[in-house]
């Protein structure tokens, strides 16, 4: 057994809940810059422009990259070898969530669902755990912003609809999500599971990294086939019309009961925002 201290898993959260928030990945800022070069329309351009200069200024300044720094989302890989001492384990990354908002002056956003009366330190986070082989902790440190979230939805197709119903949910999802979740957009798609599943594939999906191709043989061409699809829209970086609504479509599949085709739709914003720790 390998022993990991919670002190190291609070110190790690909170770096990265401040990190994710001020510093676009690599691979974001490269589709922005082909953006640049690709968008046609001169306004898609400008705002390109604007993305790349805004992200220079926050990791310069140490500032958000935007206002909202979102519900926190953690993905964690326990390895079964791992044995967590100093604590628990639930406990120690909700404390560096609460460490990473308030040391990093990150927006507060989560409240009460009623009386919205807010928690004042981003707490709960949403976490997501999952035991693997080996003596390693893996964790994906995901601000989620409230306007992409509000646009994603959830669907119970027949199994007939096929592909075809698949490629129209994911189409009628971006043409209703229009200009209000600030696009271009990383879309994220989960198909199959149930229910609950389809939502998680989606929303995990979004953790690959943009411009990589899915590295399952029968994905990769699907994804690609919805791209299109979601940029002939015409959408266009923030709403103002232009080739690229979308930089991104990134699927994950599991099989599906045989009666179900759940197919969940996660809109991503263009400032997609995420951070892999690893103990």
């Amino acid at each position: 057994m390998r022993d990991i201290h919670v002190q190291d898993i609070i110190a790690a959260v909170k770096q990265a809940a401040i990190t994710a928030n001020y510093v676009i990945g690599p691979d974001l800022l490269a589709a922005f810059r082909r953006g640049l070069a690709e968008e046609e329309s001169p306004t898609g351009r400008e705002i390109f422009r604007q993305l790349i200069e805004n992200a220079q200024v926050a990791d310069r300044e140490c500032v958000p990259l935007c206002q909202d720094c979102g519900l926190m989302v953690i993905f964690a890989e326990v390895g079964q070898e791992v044995r967590i001492v100093g604590g628990e384990f639930q406990a120690a990354l909700q404390e560096g969530v609460r460490q990473g908002y308030q040391e990093g002056y990150l927006r507060k956003s989560v409240c009460h669902p009623l009386t919205r009366k807010n928690t004042g330190d981003n707490t709960p986070a949403v976490i997501h755990t999952e035991i693997v082989p080996g003596d390693r902790l893996k964790l994906w440190v995901v601000p989620k912003g409230g306007g992409s979230e509000n646009m994603s939805r959830l669907f119970m197709l027949k199994p007939a609809q096929g592909w075809e119903g698949i490629k129209e949910a994911v189409v009628a999802t971006v043409r209703e999500a229009g200009p209000n979740a600030c696009p271009p957009y990383i879309v994220g798609v989960g198909i199959g599971g149930n229910f609950e599943r389809a939502a998680l594939l989606a929303k995990k999906s979004l953790l690959r990294e943009l411009g990589s191709p899915n590295p399952d043989p029968e994905l990769a061409p699907l994804e690609e086939e919805l791209l299109a699809a979601v940029n002939d829209l015409g959408i266009g970086p923030q709403g103002l019309g232009g080739r690229l609504t979308a930089l991104g479509v990134h699927i994950l599949m599991q099989p599906c009961h045989i009666a179900s085709l759940p197919v969940a739709v996660n809109i991503q914003c263009h400032s997609s925002r995420h951070r892999e720790v690893e103990l």
